[in-house]
C-alpha cells in the first residue's frame, strides 16, 4: 500500500508532476527577457505492483491506485539569464479495490529561481552552467498519514539544484542533481508507531536527493528527450510487512521515460506538450505508470529581450 513518493514529493513536485512544461526547474530551457509563458498540465499516474521494502508484491485490498492532478504553471524571464517559476497542483486518487476512499484537493505550491551561470559557445558546441534555487509548502491542511491515498507528505521544502547542459548542432545532453530539506510535519494524533513508539504528533522527515539525465532533440518548434531520473530518500525507514505506508519511510525511486513539446510554427506563442515515465525499481514505491499533456502560452511584457 504505497504511493509514489516522486508523486508527493516534487516538485518536488514538484515530482517532480512537471517533467514536461515549457520551462521547469530541472531542464536547460530559459525564457526570455520580459517573456511570459503560464498554462497546464493534466497527469495520470497508476500502479498495482509496489515495493514493500524491497520485496515486490501487490495487494489484493486495495487493487490499483491511481492519482490524477492538474498542475497551473507560469514563468516569467526577468533577464535572459534569470527566471522565476511559480506552480500548484490539484489532485485527486482513487482505489480500486477495498474499503479505502481516495481525497481530493490543493496540494502544494512551489516556487524556483533559475540563473544561469555560464553559456558558452565553442563552434558548433555549446555548454551552459545553470543554479537552481526552490521552496514549497502545503496551500491545505490535508492528511498527510493517509497512504498510499493521501496527495502529499506535507512537508515544507527547500531546495538547491546545479545543472550542465551540452549541446551540438541540436544534439542535447542535459545533466542535474539537487539537494531538498524537508521540514518535520504533525499529524493529527498525539502517538504513532516508526520503528518504535513515539509519544508525539511530529514526524521528523527525512530529506532528499535528486538525478537527473536527460538527452535528445532541441531545434526551433520542437523539443523530444528521453529522461533518467532517480529520486532517493536520506534517511527513513522501510514499511513493514503488510502494514499502511508512513510519511518518513525511505521512499526511492528509478524512472525512465520521455518528454515531447512542439511549438506551433504559425502560432509560436502557443506550445503543446506530452510525455510519460514509468518506474523501473524502487523501495517502498508504486511501480508507477504516468502519462501527461499540457498547453503553454508565452507573450512578452514590453519591449522583447534578446533571444
Amino acid at each position: 500500500m504505497k504511493r509514489n513518493k516522486f508523486l508527493a514529493c516534487l516538485l518536488m513536485g514538484i515530482f517532480f508532476l512537471k517533467q514536461v512544461a515549457a520551462q521547469t526547474e530541472v531542464d536547460a530551457i530559459m525564457m526570455n527577457k520580459n517573456q511570459f509563458c503560464s498554462g497546464f498540465m493534466y497527469n495520470h499516474s497508476s500502479w498495482k505492483d509496489y515495493w514493500e521494502g524491497t520485496l515486490k508484491r501487490n495487494n489484493l485490498n486495495i487493487g490499483t491506485v491511481s492519482t490524477q492532478s492538474v498542475m497551473a504553471m507560469a514563468n516569467y524571464g526577468i533577464t535572459n539569464n534569470l527566471n522565476v517559476m511559480i506552480g500548484a497542483p490539484y489532485i485527486w486518487t482513487k482505489a480500486s479495490a477495498g474499503t479505502l476512499t481516495g481525497v481530493s484537493g490543493v496540494q502544494d505550491a512551489a516556487a524556483f529561481i533559475k540563473w544561469r551561470a555560464i553559456n558558452k559557445s565553442f563552434g558548433k558546441h555549446k555548454l551552459a552552467l545553470y543554479a537552481v534555487g526552490g521552496v514549497s509548502t502545503p496551500l491545505a491542511d490535508y492528511v498527510k498519514d493517509f497512504l498510499p491515498l493521501s496527495i502529499g507528505l506535507g512537508a515544507s521544502t527547500a531546495s538547491a539544484r546545479v545543472i550542465a547542459d551540452y549541446k551540438y548542432n541540436n544534439f542535447v545532453v542535459t545533466g542535474s542533481a539537487a539537494f531538498v530539506r524537508r521540514s518535520n510535519i504533525t499529524l493529527d494524533r498525539n502517538s504513532y508507531y516508526d520503528t518504535q513508539l513515539r509519544l508525539t504528533d511530529e514526524v521528523n522527515m527525512p530529506d532528499a536527493a535528486n538525478f537527473q539525465l536527460r538527452t535528445g532533440y532541441r531545434g526551433k518548434y520542437l523539443i523530444a528527450e528521453a529522461l533518467l531520473t532517480n529520486f532517493t530518500t536520506l534517511g527513513g525507514f522501510d514499511i513493514t510487512r503488510n502494514n499502511m505506508p508512513f510519511p518518513s519511510n525511505r521512499m526511492n525511486a528509478t524512472m525512465v521515460g520521455a518528454n515531447i513539446k512542439y511549438t506551433l510554427p504559425k502560432m509560436t506563442n502557443l506550445s503543446l506538450l506530452g510525455g510519460f515515465n514509468y518506474t523501473l525499481a524502487g523501495r517502498n514505491v508504486g511501480q508507477t505508470t504516468s502519462i501527461n499533456i499540457g498547453a503553454f502560452y508565452a507573450f512578452y511584457f514590453g519591449k522583447k529581450g534578446k533571444k
